[in-house]
């Protein structure tokens, strides 16, 4: 199964339009969205093409289909905008990992966590900041910010195939690869 996964566009539609375009090249089984899509957020400076309009345009028919959840910065208001479902959380099943994907705005940084066993993946953004790490057995990954990157790293997003989570720059530098084995 291959995923693309990407978190926080804040209202960017050159952020969206690329997720777009990453979809047509690399046909994936689907677009896992980790929240704030259009909003973005009292404490983060206004991304250079803010057009939270466009956005919703750039996915209005959108082909991938999308598992999508919310985000801090997602208001009711804003996610009645959007084309496709928003959920608090998803459990995605991919080559035999059990992957639970929140925004993380509500995760603590290690186990334990409610619902989640070793083995699993905890899929989260939040952060803006890439990581795909093991502790105590359960896998941490973030695809950081397609918007709004932090700590130092460049826009980014995340591919899973073949049983490993890679994380690129919107410039498609490699990031980072976590491969942890299914339990």
């Amino acid at each position: 199964m291959r995923l693309l996964i990407a978190s926080d566009l804040h209202g960017s539609p050159e952020a969206a339009a690329f997720l777009r375009r990453r979809c047509e090249e690399l046909l994936p089984d689907m677009l896992v969205l980790l929240g704030d899509y259009l909003y973005h957020g009292p404490r983060n400076p206004l991304p250079s093409s803010y057009g939270p309009p466009s956005v919703v345009s750039v996915f209005a028919d959108f082909e991938t289909p999308i598992v999508a959840v919310r985000g801090n910065c997602d208001a009711e208001v804003d996610l009645m905008l959007l084309p496709f479902a928003v959920e608090d959380s998803a459990v995605i099943a991919a080559d035999g990992l059990r992957i639970v994907a929140q925004h993380g705005h509500h995760l603590p940084s290690c186990p334990p966590i409610p619902g989640v066993r070793p083995g699993d993946v905890v899929l989260s953004g939040h952060t803006h900041i890439p990581r795909g790490e093991t502790v105590d057995g359960v896998h941490f990954w973030n695809p950081g910010s397609t918007t709004l990157p932090k700590g130092g790293f460049p826009a980014s997003y995340g591919v899973f195939e073949a049983g490993a989570f890679r994380v690129f720059g919107l410039d498609g530098r490699f990031l980072l690869e976590h491969r942890p084995s299914a339990a």
